[in-house]
């Protein structure tokens, strides 16, 4: 917005004259989000993402229904990676021309960033990008849908397309997308291909939308009134917590990492750690190569944290350590502790916000059935984390 407001003061004041068109990296102009938003108490993606579907007529069958009968098949989409199944990797892109020598400025001009440039593998043009999402069309796409929210030590990728970088850059449009990943409509299972075709006309296009109503409300909120910082072991990935600093350290080498990692890993365990948002928006903001503003700031402040208050999250996304071991191969550890003192530890803080609300209310409940030994020790766990990995 900020370079916006430039480029249209910049235009007044030369007296030049000023067109805005519809933007090709979206399916949603802002005139029609924000038709879907007015009125609206809350804005519920499923409600957008229905209307997506309906409009540009996409897995809808000849009665305008959607297709296998339901508009989402995420229930379906949340299964533990088995050990007998390998995810096959990403492709290589051979550096075209000139990433060599960007590489080098890089690392000489911003040697103390985060990230790893001689590790870059990206693709950097609009060919290679093709080539790489026919590559998950051919190889992922099929397995997408039922391992879309496991994690695992032996791959950092999965099933995933990692296309957000060229969709949001602009090198691939999501009109380009959808229609590739369709023609298989027949050839992949439909919870695997819905499951994509929601991210993308779905939840991103909401974002966007959110971003454009609401930036300035979420970059003020701070609901649960977090004020501590991040040190430096979150940049290094040394905090102890497996499951954390898996995720940073693959988002160092990367730049990215799929979206449990970033909600339930990295998002709530800022949230646990009443991590200030401005600070966490900052460092998604630093060590994501899809990160831009409009992405950002609702799925931090939004999704992550819960700081704006639940302008479109129904509720805080937050876990202990049974959650995370749930979706991966993470064994047990005394990380576990700190996690579940962590989790706990913020149920005890909020029991007002978590016993006013008729979904969350068994948790303080729950709470206070906990074994009193075990919970001194996880809380003493917490509290030592957080003495040492925030400030």
């Amino acid at each position: 917005k900020a370079l916006e407001q430039r480029l249209i003061a910049f235009a007044k004041d030369s007296d030049i004259e000023r067109k805005e068109l519809p933007s090709p990296m979206f399916t949603c102009s802002r005139d029609r989000f924000r038709e879907f938003a007015e009125g609206k108490s809350r804005l519920l993606m499923g409600d957008f993402y229905k209307q997506q579907r309906q409009r540009l007529n996409i897995l809808i069958d000849a009665d305008g229904e959607p297709v296998g009968e339901r508009w989402s098949f995420d229930a379906e989409n949340r299964k533990k990676l088995p050990r007998d199944v390998t995810p096959p990797g990403i492709p290589s892109a051979e550096p075209a021309e000139h990433v060599d020598d960007v590489i080098a400025v890089v690392g000489k001009a911003f040697s103390d960033h985060p990230g790893k440039a001689d590790e870059f593998s990206w693709p950097t043009t609009r060919t290679q990008w093709h080539a790489w999402l026919d590559d998950f069309v051919e190889n992922r796409l099929e397995q997408f849908g039922p391992y879309e929210d496991a994690m695992t030590t032996r791959s950092r990728t999965l099933f995933h397309s990692l296309l957000s970088p060229a969709l949001n850059m602009g090198l691939l449009t999501p009109d380009e997308v959808i229609a590739r990943v369709t023609e298989h409509a027949d050839d992949v299972p439909l919870q695997s291909l819905e499951g994509f075709v929601r991210q993308v006309i779905g939840w991103r296009e909401f974002v966007r939308g959110i971003y454009r109503e609401y930036s300035e409300k979420q970059d003020a909120s701070n609901f649960w009134s977090h004020e501590r910082e991040l040190t430096d072991a979150w940049y290094e990935g040394t905090t102890g917590i497996p499951p954390l600093d898996d995720a940073i350290q693959t988002a160092q080498r990367l730049g990215w990492t799929h979206h449990i990692p970033r909600l339930m890993v990295l998002g709530n365990l800022m949230t646990l750690c009443e991590i200030r948002p401005q600070s966490a928006h900052r460092w998604f903001m630093e060590m994501f190569v899809d990160s831009s503003e409009w992405v950002m700031g609702p799925n931090v402040y939004g999704m992550g944290l819960f700081s704006d208050g639940g302008i479109f999250a129904t509720k805080p996304y937050i876990c202990g350590s049974n959650y995370l071991r749930k979706m991966s191969d993470y064994g047990k550890g005394d990380w576990c502790d700190t996690v579940d003192g962590l989790y706990w530890r913020f149920i005890d803080r909020h029991r007002e916000f978590f016993a006013g609300n008729p979904r969350l209310a068994l948790m303080p409940k729950a709470l206070d059935r906990l074994d009193g030994e075990r919970r001194d020790r996880i809380f003493a766990a917490a509290e030592s984390f957080l003495d040492e990995f925030t400030c």
